[in-house]
């Protein structure tokens, strides 16, 4: 069984950092791709950035530039460094595992984690 568990959310005021992590079972990390996602209440789930196996990254253009996405292929994790926070970055953040292309649709994700809630005050 696949299990994914995030941890790293927090509370934090504008302009500060948070560091992501999510846990996963080797059979669900080798050779895969993963990603982050976030849902803020009433919305639906967006695609925040994603890493392949080997690399690849690509980011949602909202994060690009302060959201930093990594792996520890070793360690089984990955791990998502969000700098210079906002208030809109407010949401539940969701790690997810696919296939292995590097895919911004939450449908080309297998499997989820449980979310860990970030939220940024003023």
């Amino acid at each position: 069984q696949v299990k994914l568990v995030e941890s790293g959310g927090g509370l934090v005021q504008t302009g500060g950092s948070l560091r992501l992590s999510c846990g996963t079972s080797e059979g669900a990390f080798r050779g895969a791709s993963m990603a982050w996602f976030r849902q803020a209440p009433g919305t639906e789930r967006l695609f925040v950035a994603a890493i392949r196996w080997f690399g690849d990254i690509t980011y949602s253009d909202s994060v690009k530039g302060r959201f930093a996405i990594s792996r520890d292929n070793a360690k089984r994790t990955l791990y998502l460094q969000m700098n210079d926070l906002k208030r809109e970055d407010t949401a539940v953040y969701y790690c997810a595992v696919g296939s292995g292309a590097l895919t911004t649709a939450p449908g080309s994700y297998d499997h989820w984690g449980q979310g860990t809630q970030v939220t940024v005050s003023s």
